[in-house]
């Protein structure tokens, strides 16, 4: 048991609260619950579990649904006290057949020739030890699932069908053959419906997995023959031993029978598919997991993510610009919703998450379990001040010209003294993450507007205003300073909203200008605690440099 698990079941309060959280692992774990109570064997571990298909690399749905799962297994854990014992199994379908050439691989001739064969069959194209294409990206799979602390079990299916794991279930396949093709067949194009099985033989000359149709069936032998429709040669394959496989929807049934999984989540786009392998995995005598589907992410324009399109974000580009926590925190929220995902996400996402982070201490027990921090570290959240918002240090890095943490750390201490990469590790590593941002994500689109004639009256007023402040002017002091700047000006006031001597307040245009005009951007920040961080002399630089036209010129 981990360590944030342990403090989590020996708080009585969080304890009592889990029972009564509406946060959707906890309403997830809670079927699992109502599942357990109902089976007779409940010392049987309850069995989560994950799927990745290795014709390619893991990507950012990948994390997504092993961090999901994770959370689920973790309230369950609390609401049963850690007394059933749990695996998360994540399973690699990597005895499929390779259907095309990555674009992204080298050596693309050598997979070229080994087409139709088991990812574990064909030839690995990079430079490293291991044998083969599918044993390549499994390894990076356990790689990318180790450097975000994921406990799981791997499975390889290769290995699982070879040494007879679901020899058991395959054996019953064959024998409820006419059932699960009778729940297939509709389910398929009519000319699909020509040449379908269940099971895939693996050629014994080519090693290719075989998609043909299945002439005949020997229960007694275990057996199948079909005929290579290449040659005409017929062949009689055992269905166990890994000398054949199941196509995906049967072989999603089977392994949810033979492994008894009681947990599996999936995409909105598998809504069908699961109602189809739920079916076969009932005539294989199995109860299908409970589960749920997640919505899938868009792009900013809100069209479905598709790696053949590269239209959406990877979770290396994630990672360039920010923690995997902050990651952790976006597929937390909101499961069941279409969320987009694109750059201009991760900023916000990134603050949200030192938000909660900074709350946590301070709620009681049912907020603490309805804070997404708590889902993400397993019940104990780390503490980790954030003094200034990756938001803020955009704009301090935009305004600055930095480019390096040093030159950042000069205005973090001077506006929080005490404050050093050494006593706030995490700001140091988001400073890293701002420089990055920055250079590849915002300065490459910021766009300096000249102002008009009333807008350099005012922004010389605010110039002369913020000289005139004293050093020691704290966040709220220059906040209300460019207030009463922008009150000055009609064409700034907002009747709608109330001053402080009961006047108009000020709009949303001057703030505009502001960003606009001094920072190359449509938004920014709170504008009084940026200048406390950039620092008053500074900033009145930047005015002047603005009004002389020579902003944004490095």
């Amino acid at each position: 048991m981990t360590t944030a698990l342990l403090a989590a079941l020996s708080d009585p309060a969080l304890l009592a609260a889990a029972g009564r959280s509406k946060a959707w692992p906890f309403e997830e774990a809670k079927k699992i619950v109502a599942r357990i109570e109902k089976r007779k064997d409940k010392s049987r571990p309850v069995i989560f579990e994950t799927g990745y298909g290795p014709s390619g690399l893991p990507h950012i749905g990948t994390f997504g649904e092993v961090a999901r799962t994770t959370m689920v297994r973790t309230a369950f854990r609390v609401l049963t006290e850690d007394k059933v014992p749990t695996r998360l199994l994540c399973f690699s379908d990597d005895m499929d057949g390779m259907r095309k050439v990555p674009d992204n691989v080298p050596n693309p001739d050598v997979l070229r020739a080994n087409l139709g064969k088991a990812l574990t069959n064909v030839p690995n194209p990079f430079d490293n030890e291991h044998p083969s294409f599918g044993h390549n990206n499994n390894a990076k799979l356990r790689s990318f699932l180790d450097t975000f602390g994921f406990d799981y079990e791997f499975l390889s299916a290769t290995e699982e069908y070879k040494k007879g794991t679901f020899d058991v279930m395959l054996l019953k396949m064959l024998e409820k053959y006419d059932e699960v093709m009778a729940i297939m067949l509709p389910t398929l194009r009519e000319e699909r419906r020509k040449t379908y099985a269940p099971f895939l033989p693996v050629h014994p000359k080519t090693d290719v997995v075989m998609q043909v149709p299945i002439e005949e069936r020997h229960l007694d032998k275990g057996t199948i023959v079909w005929t290579d429709p290449d040659t005409g040669e017929r062949f009689e394959t055992p269905v166990t031993g890994g000398h054949a496989k199941c196509q995906w929807k049967p072989d999603w049934a089977l392994r949810w029978a033979a492994l008894g999984v009681d947990y599996e989540m999936s995409g909105k786009d598998h809504i069908d598919n699961v109602k189809t392998s739920s079916k076969i995995c009932k005539v294989l005598g199995g109860t299908p997991p409970d589960g749920f589907n997640y919505e899938l992410f868009l792009d900013e324009n809100g069209e479905k993510i598709s790696k053949s399109k590269g239209n959406g974000l990877t979770i290396d580009e994630w990672l360039t610009y920010a923690s995997p926590d902050s990651l952790a925190l976006y597929m937390f929220q909101k499961p069941k919703t279409a969320k987009k995902l694109f750059f201009d996400v991760i900023p916000r996402a990134v603050d949200e998450y030192f938000a909660f982070l900074d709350k946590y201490p301070e709620m009681d027990a049912d907020a603490k379990l309805n804070n997404p921090v708590w889902h993400i570290h397993s019940g104990q959240p780390p503490v980790s001040p954030m003094p200034v918002s990756f938001t803020m240090l955009l704009n301090l890095v935009s305004a600055s010209h930095a480019h390096d943490k040093a030159a950042l750390w000069a205005y973090i201490g001077r506006h929080t003294p005490g404050v050093s990469p050494e006593t706030h590790t995490k700001l140091d590593e988001l400073c890293g993450y701002a420089l990055a941002y920055y250079q590849d994500r915002v300065k490459p689109f910021k766009v300096f507007r000249a102002p008009d004639a009333e807008e350099r009256q005012a922004l010389a007023r605010l110039r002369d205003v913020l000289a005139a402040l004293p050093e020691t002017s704290t966040a709220e002091d220059i906040q209300d300073a460019v207030l009463a700047v922008g009150r000055a000006f009609p064409r700034f006031q907002d009747a709608a909203k109330k001053g402080p001597d009961g006047g108009p307040g000020v709009s949303l245009e001057w703030f505009a200008t502001l960003y606009q005009v001094l920072l190359g951007q449509e938004k920014g920040p709170r504008f009084g605690s940026f200048v406390a961080l950039y620092g008053l002399r500074e900033t009145v630089a930047m005015i002047e440099a603005a009004l002389a036209g020579t902003l944004g010129q490095e």
